[in-house]
């Protein structure tokens, strides 16, 4: 059955690579059409997480408030699971205001999570887990990660190979179902929410302005304070970095940076900059790769001024035409 009939309510996807310019359009939409944001973005859920995540700042969110940011304590993990009931929950709540959902962000899990369903996946067994632990303690987690991806690409595609926690917990689904996490899914999906969707995808053309961009935000984010909002974070007794949030990009470095894996002084500084870029660079490669699935989306290069105007339009045609997409034209703005 499709999920994207003309009939059924409709919805908007903002997606894109990190750094690509997402919150800047989701932004710009607010202000010409009746659509509320909704977050995917599996950082902005933490409190307190502010500079390292770019979360949007008190004026941004006057003009444009976002929902699901700053719903947990870091020290609180949040699933997918999570994110669907609390997505399901405010898509509801626009519709019924007669508006339109935006959900912005790029966070694919979540993506998945709510338009493909989840599956019935084991529960964790700490005999697996330790099983798999002792290996990686012998062998390295990158090696796992390469076993994992001979058996099931699809998934480790998504998963960063320093990863403990999803390398251990794909292998673990493996132990105990003896079918791979994609074959998993698939064989225990729930049937995900019918909606009339458009998907727009934001990224700049070149891979170079793409980096430049990840670059210039990191900078950014320094000069803005990160590294006091990361002692922060680092004193807090709560808190340790197997937590979800302080796995997040940028934060997972600079937990280790500030336990001494980098070095001190300005040379320890270098260098935590150098593993929060390769990190970000490498989150954007997997993201696009995730996109580039999604046959049936639009995509605008965000390194050109005339972007937000093909967005505009295509989001002008999706709503007064009843949600029919043929009305579209696809790969508009590149």
């Amino acid at each position: 059955m499709s999920h994207e009939r003309a009939s059924a309510p409709p919805v908007i996807l903002l997606m894109g690579p990190t750094a690509a310019g997402k919150t800047g359009s989701a932004v710009e939409l607010v202000e010409r059409f009746p659509v509320d944001i909704i977050s995917v973005d599996s950082a902005l859920v933490y409190r307190g997480m502010d500079i390292g995540t770019a979360k949007p700042d008190e004026e941004t969110l006057a003009r444009a408030p976002h929902r699901l940011i700053d719903i947990r304590a870091p020290e609180e993990n949040y699933s997918a699971a999570d994110f669907r009931a609390d997505a399901l929950r405010e898509i509801r709540a626009i519709h019924a205001a007669g508006r339109v959902p935006l959900l912005a962000g790029g966070t694919m899990l979540y993506y998945r999570a709510l338009f493909s369903g989840l599956s019935s996946l084991p529960s964790a067994d700490a005999g697996v887990r330790a099983q798999i632990e002792k290996r990686a303690h012998d062998v390295g987690w990158p090696r796992l990660h390469d076993e994992l991806k001979a058996a099931d690409p699809e998934a480790a595609s998504g998963i960063d190979p320093n990863d403990p926690q999803r390398i251990q917990r794909a292998l673990e689904v493996m132990a105990l179902t003896g079918k791979t996490v994609t074959e998993a899914r698939r064989a225990g999906r729930r049937e995900p929410p019918e909606f009339s969707i458009l998907r727009l995808v934001v990224c700049p053309g070149e891979r170079t302005e793409l980096h430049r961009r990840i670059a210039l935000r990191f900078d950014e984010m320094m000069a803005q304070g990160f590294e006091t909002e990361m002692r922060g974070l680092h004193a807090r007794p709560e808190l340790d970095p197997s937590l979800s949030s302080m796995r997040a990009v940028g934060y997972r470095q600079g937990w280790a940076w500030l336990d001494g894996a980098y070095g001190d002084g300005d040379e320890g500084r270098r260098i935590f900059r150098e593993k929060v870029l390769a990190a970000t660079r490498q989150l954007a490669k997997r993201q696009l790769t995730w996109l580039r699935k999604e046959t049936d989306a639009l995509w605008y290069d965000s390194s050109l001024r005339n972007a937000l105007g093909g967005i505009h339009g295509d989001v002008r045609k999706f709503l007064e035409n009843g949600q029919d997409r043929s009305q579209l034209i696809h790969g508009a703005g590149q």
